[in-house]
């Protein structure tokens, strides 16, 4: 069982589904509105515990309601939040999100309290990042505390995954430097590279140029037909699952966060844990929020 710290950002998501996305100036009725556990880290973290890694959280939530909600919800996963920080003067992160019929979806956050956590807080807690298999980040709380617990990973052997998203037009080259694998999307391959990601030839092209920045693996999520993946001379496309959107919020945080529960330091089974890892996906994709669509290992069993 692998053993995997996530840093990065904790919400409370307000989920708004309509028919079909408003117009600019549109006033329409809504078809519901409820509340849920949200946050890219905070989702990656529930699918790796779901998919039974052990899971330890270094992030940061405000003295209020949401925070309070957030921390009982990671609790009663089993999640370790002994890195998760509770901050007097900033409110914990939220998301607004609205869902249409054909499953697409818009999202605003207001970061708060995951933008406010520093690097001497990741340092407080190295022990967690030192004992684990990977570290996981993305780009919704500070780059500095990100690239300090990457600092730290990469000195004890441990493989970090960065999941560049939401996108960033500079990416700091010291970040990138300490990274072992990345996972962005095609948008942001495009921003990353300067490649337009139409076919395979492109993607390999893209994978190229991040191998020569340092990094050992590259994995471009393509939607429904997939995952692209390149390591150690080893490329191509791994398949999704053919299944019946509803709701795509929170799946590549499950993809990343399921994956990383079966993959092995060397790389040497990326393919089964991409498959994994989709598998995951198409389950949470079925379901309408982000938690609470999360799959767990029995299912996908």
């Amino acid at each position: 069982m692998n053993t995997v710290t996530i840093i990065g950002s904790i919400n409370l998501d307000r989920t708004i589904r309509v028919k079909k996305m408003p117009k600019p100036g549109e006033t329409m009725h809504t078809k519901e509105i409820f509340s849920a556990g949200g946050g890219k880290g905070a989702n990656q973290a529930v699918a790796a515990k779901r998919s039974e890694a052990a899971t330890n959280f270094i992030g940061a939530i405000g003295n209020d309601a949401a925070g309070e909600m957030m921390h009982q919800l990671l609790s009663e996963e089993g999640i370790d939040l002994a890195g998760v920080q509770t901050l007097e003067n900033q409110a914990t992160g939220q998301a607004y999100i609205i869902v249409d019929d054909q499953g697409e979806n818009s999202i605003m956050i207001h970061s708060g309290a995951n933008n406010a956590f520093m690097p001497k807080d990741v340092q407080d807690h190295a022990d967690l990042i030192e004992a684990s298999d990977f570290v996981i980040a993305q780009f919704e709380s500070t780059l500095e505390s990100t690239i300090e617990a990457f600092e730290i990973a990469q000195k004890a052997g441990v493989k970090t995954i960065l999941n560049p998203a939401p996108a960033l037009e500079h990416v700091p080259e010291e970040l990138l430097k300490v990274t072992d694998m990345i996972v962005p999307n095609e948008t942001e391959t495009e921003i990353l590279t300067g490649i337009t990601v139409t076919d395979e030839a492109s993607m390999k092209a893209a994978a190229e140029q991040l191998h020569q920045l340092g990094i050992e693996a590259v994995i471009i999520t393509i939607g429904s037909k997939g995952a692209f993946y390149d390591v150690q001379g080893r490329s191509g496309v791994v398949p999704a699952f053919k299944v019946n959107a509803v709701d795509t919020t929170a799946a590549g945080d499950t993809f990343i966060g399921a994956m990383s529960s079966i993959l092995k330091k060397d790389f040497s089974n990326l393919e089964e844990a991409i498959h994994y890892g989709n598998q995951a996906s198409s389950i949470t994709v079925q379901r309408f929020g982000a938690q609470p669509s999360i799959p767990y290992k029995n299912e996908l069993n």
